[in-house]
């Protein structure tokens, strides 16, 4: 079992930059792949991004390519999400995830509770 808990989120203007962090418990963290999805207000959540279990690969949303970057540190155990050039589009609730086993966009076994994150026009 691991726990995710997110930080970094926060009102930022359009066109700025915000890093958000996600701290992971156990032992075992670079033996998940990690992902960061989002859900606005009324919507579903989708996915934004993923990086695997080493860091070597990652994937990226369309809505995310270009401007968000994954990146991990697996002696600290944590996956950062940084987000540049931001819309007020990408104004969520933002998530982190791990999984158990294989990749994807999809199949996350652990959540954490989200961050807001808030981007004014």
């Amino acid at each position: 079992q691991v726990q995710l808990v997110e930080s970094g989120g926060g009102l930022v203007q359009a066109g700025g930059s915000l890093r958000l962090s996600c701290a992971a418990s156990g032992r075992t963290f670079s033996s998940y792949a990690m992902g960061w999805f989002r859900q606005a207000p009324g919507k579903e959540r989708e996915f934004v991004a993923y990086t695997t279990g080493s860091g070597s690969n990652t994937y990226y949303a369309d809505s995310a390519k270009g401007r968000f970057t994954i990146s991990r540190d697996n002696a600290k155990n944590t996956v950062y999400l940084q987000m540049n050039s931001l819309k007020p589009e990408d104004t969520a609730v933002y998530y982190c995830a791990a999984r158990n086993s294989g990749f994807g966009r999809s199949g996350y076994d652990y959540w954490g509770q989200g961050t807001q994150v808030t981007v004014s026009s």
